[in-house]
Order: C-alpha cells, then structure tokens, then sequence
C-alpha cells in the first residue's frame, strides 16, 4: 500500500513509518522539517515528502496524491497552559482537514491516533473500546483537542466511514527524535526517590503500536476503537521494578493525592512566569493519581496481538536514554552503555 502518514518524524509517527517500510509499504509523509525527514530516514526511503502543516489544504491534498490509506498521528501535545487555545485550534481543524480530505479521495482506510486521555474518566472502573468520550477535565489545549477529535471521529464511524481509532497510554520505547513528556517522567523516577501516589501508571512500547497500526491496515478489520493500554504498573510498585532493572536501589515515600495536586497547582502558576515547561502540571497530577486501567483485550483478540512484557520495554528505553545521552550512567546502572 501507499500510506500517507502525518507526525512522521514524531516518536510514534517515526516508529510508525518504520514498521510500514519494514513491511513493504511505501510512505508519503507531509513534515514540517525536511531536514528532519533527511536525519531520520535518508533520502531514499520514502516515496515523497511534502513540506507543509496540518492545516495547509493544498499540502495537505499533495501528500494525499495516490495514497490507499492514511496514519494520522500529528498533534500540538502539551499539558501546560501555555498557548493552549492554539493548540486546540490546531488539533482539531488538522485533524478535520486531514481526515476529511482523505475520506474525499476515498482512501480505504484512515487511523486517527488518539490518546486514553480521550476516554479519560475517573469514575470509570476501566477504559475499553466502548467507553465514551472522557467528561473533559482537561485545562490545556491538548485534552481539550484530543477529545473534540474523538468525538469528530467517532461521528464518521457512525456514518460507516472507514476510520480505525487507536489510543495509546504512556508511549515509552527506544528510538526517540525527540524527547517526550513519558520519558522526562522516567528520567525523573530514575533521579532516585519516587513519590508513591494512589493509582499508578500504564506503559506501551510505541514499537508496539507501531505493529498495531500496520495489522490494521493489512487485515482490514471493520472500522473500530482499538486502546493500546499497554502494561499498568501501580506507583507503590515502581520502585521495586526499577530498581531490579538498573541495579539500583530506588527509594519512595508516601504522597498524598491532595498534595500531588496542590504540587501541579502551584507549578501551573509558576509555569506562567518562565520561558520553559516544568514537568510537573495539575492536570499530569490528576492523571497519575487516578489512571484508570486500561483494557487490551479488544486489540488482543481482534488481531490477533499481543504486547511485549514491561520490563523488556523499560530496559530497552533506559538503555537508549542511556545512549543517546540523556541518561548518566550512574543513573541507567547496570543498564548504563559503559
């Protein structure tokens, strides 16, 4: 197939694209950096690259040329307030856009990569494929965007449109362009002493949605909503599963829900003072004390899937972090490339 991919140079975008030339497909992204794309891949991978934004029609339709199907995984993601009316614009209308016109040119299939923050609820008991859109207790553009995509998605498969849904948890692996908020937070709880708060958290190895993505396009299930939960790791548990990885020994000390939040509080009105992003937000705060789990049967039984165990992922991901430079080794251990 040819499969136009949006986010290409993005940690699961990349990861994406992989996957689908390893599997014989060809690629046509549309980047916002060229030279990016020439790093990451070369100049003889992909079928064509066209330079432009999500919410560019006519760079949009470029990319579209001939395409059988499309992987839409660009987003604006932040969780601060910074900009976030922004953000939410430019979410949502890329999304509209891209999907749209996809669907115009009669792609065969299109897979809109949300998040669990879109079904997030911490009333529920779990998260599965027919859980509703989340009741929005996000502040920042990026939640916000996420479910009004979710509920635009979600109305084209009530119209019978060919539009798969996936919603990854906590994207951690190896291999990252960049460097996202799951592996700031890892970094974070390898300094050496972990909060332990209520709740905990769930990890997917964005090598494995990368596989989800290509077996949807490749056995063409009806169009659905596929959570890509991953493994969930209760908080009072990571310390001891860290420290088994690296060698290490991880302290943790009790912490309160209401404290955790007051903490994201404060740093939220701190964050409107300075120049950068601090890791620590309320609505981060909110999601780590009340994740609610999520359930991979669906994907598992549908294709026929299963996810790769946590601790093969964490030790790979501490591993490149550890290569890549934005590890130490005193703080990757036993797992330290040295």
């Amino acid at each position: 197939m040819r499969v136009m991919v949006t986010g290409g140079t993005g940690f699961l975008g990349y990861h994406t694209v992989q996957a689908l030339l390893a599997a014989g497909h060809e690629v046509s992204l549309l980047v916002r950096s060229v030279d990016k794309m020439l790093r990451l891949f070369g100049d003889d991978r992909i079928g064509q690259v066209t330079r432009g934004d999500l919410n560019d029609k006519n760079r949009v339709l470029r990319a579209l040329d001939g395409c059988d199907a499309v992987v839409h995984s660009a987003a604006m993601v932040s969780t601060s307030t910074h900009d976030a009316d922004t953000i939410f614009k430019t979410n949502l209308e890329g999304t509209k856009l891209v999907i749209g016109e996809a669907l115009d040119k009669q792609v065969e299939q299109v897979i809109h990569v949300s998040s669990v923050t879109a079904l997030f609820d911490p009333e529920a008991s779990r998260l599965d494929e027919n859980s509703p859109p989340g009741p929005g207790i996000s502040r920042s553009g990026y939640g916000r965007s996420k479910i009004a995509c979710e509920i635009f998605a979600r109305e084209l498969q009530k119209q019978g449109e060919p539009v798969h849904i996936t919603y990854p948890a906590s994207i951690i692996g190896p291999d990252d362009p960049g460097l996202t908020e799951p592996h700031r937070g890892l970094i974070a709880l390898l300094q050496g002493l972990l909060f332990v708060m209520p709740s905990g958290n769930q990890y997917v190895d964005v090598r494995d949605i990368a596989r989800v993505h290509c077996l949807l396009l490749e056995q063409q299930p009806p169009a659905g909503r596929f959570p890509l939960g991953g493994t969930y790791l209760p908080w009072r548990d990571h310390a001891r599963f860290l420290s088994k990885l690296t060698g290490r020994r991880l302290l943790s000390i009790p912490m309160p829900a209401a404290l955790s939040l007051l903490t994201g509080r404060f740093t939220d009105r701190l964050a409107r003072y300075l120049p950068f992003e601090l890791p620590v937000t309320e609505e981060g705060m909110r999601y780590a004390t009340g994740w609610v789990p999520v359930d991979n049967r669906h994907v598992e039984e549908k294709l026929d899937f299963s996810f790769r165990p946590l601790d093969e992922t964490m030790r790979d991901t501490i591993t490149w972090l550890n290569r890549a430079g934005h590890l130490p080794d005193r703080l990757a251990g036993k797992l330290a490339a040295a």
